[in-house]
């Protein structure tokens, strides 16, 4: 099962907080995942497609239970995909029209609605219970062991508008995108997802992507760890050689019996520990010396080297 199916599925169970969520999760659905077929003045007919059997459960439950409206339940499966696809169909009946304009489908004149009925998400409980639906309509996150992704595809703009400001209400950061003729709802942070996630009361898949979060931000600490270590590693050695190629060259002119004790030393550890540090050098010395001390011992050779040309 996909990441986005547990999540639909998680939301899909959860309990109405107040008399009015149910109705907010099922507009939604039926704004969004709803085709409306219109064959005269009143007379309306519904088709709503889902491949979520939870999701098609929840909305029979709901059109029957609050509406008292008729269904009909095909199941369809994909011969591409192999999986079952669910449509609803809610004919033509008297108490229909009634239904759509309750849900926001419709204006009073019977015109569509394009944005979101404020009295539909007036409450907290039912703005998130709205964006449940949304989600469960076409909501997609992307496996959190890849990057992290969010959407959810609505055929409206002012739709679109309507969600965003649900999430800007509890500091969820949601933008935009248009695709041909539908717009996408993104969120792109793993912070914002889990937001989300938390406030629409999918805490099991909150709690796994929070998971999979810590995970990343440990594995990116290491990572950075071992790349530090290793650009480090490689800038001593690249300094370790110049050091021997100015020895060399040192010891090549002047002779090392004729050099000073300080720098004999000096090249004696180098010599014999080429990849050690110059802290390292200095607590191998008998007795052991500073950094400093080391340090100045080897510009001294450099020192020479360039002098010799």
């Amino acid at each position: 099962m996909s990441f986005t199916a547990q999540v639909r599925d998680e939301l899909a169970r959860i309990p109405a907080e107040c008399s009015h969520c149910d109705k907010a999760v099922l507009a939604a659905l039926v704004r969004i995942e709803g085709t409306l077929f219109v064959s005269g003045p009143g007379r309306y007919r519904v088709e709503i497609a889902t491949d979520a059997p939870s999701v098609a459960r929840l909305m029979i439950r709901l059109l029957h239970q609050l509406y008292h409206l008729k269904t009909e339940l095909t199941v369809r499966r994909s011969v591409l995909h192999r999986t079952p696809n669910y449509l609803i169909e809610m004919p033509n009946q008297p108490q229909l029209a009634e239904a759509l304009r309750d849900m926001g489908v419709i204006t009073a004149e019977g015109g569509l609605q394009m944005g979101i009925q404020p009295r539909l998400v007036a409450k907290e409980c039912c703005a998130a219970a709205y964006l449940r639906g949304a989600f469960l309509g076409s909501g997609f996150i992307s496996n959190p062991k890849s990057d992290f992704h969010f959407e959810i595809i609505v055929e409206s703009e002012e739709l679109a508008d309507g969600l965003v400001a649900i999430m800007a209400d509890k500091g969820i950061n949601a933008r935009i995108m248009q695709r041909r003729n539908s717009f996408m709802v993104y969120l792109k942070s793993g912070s914002a997802i889990l937001e989300f996630l938390a406030f629409t009361g999918a805490h099991r898949a909150a709690l796994d992507l929070e998971e999979e979060r810590v995970v990343k931000s440990v594995r990116n600490d290491v990572n950075r760890q071992i790349n530090a270590e290793l650009a480090n590693q490689q800038k001593a050695s690249s300094a370790a050689v110049g050091q021997l190629m100015s020895i060399s060259k040192v010891v090549e002119h002047y002779g090392l019996e004729t050099l000073p004790p300080a720098l004999k030393e000096f090249i004696r550890l180098r010599v014999r520990y080429p990849d050690a540090s110059l802290k390292e050098l200095g607590d191998r010395a008998v007795p052991p010396l500073s950094k400093s001390a080391i340090n100045h011992r080897m510009r001294r050779i450099e020192q020479m080297a360039r002098e010799l040309g």
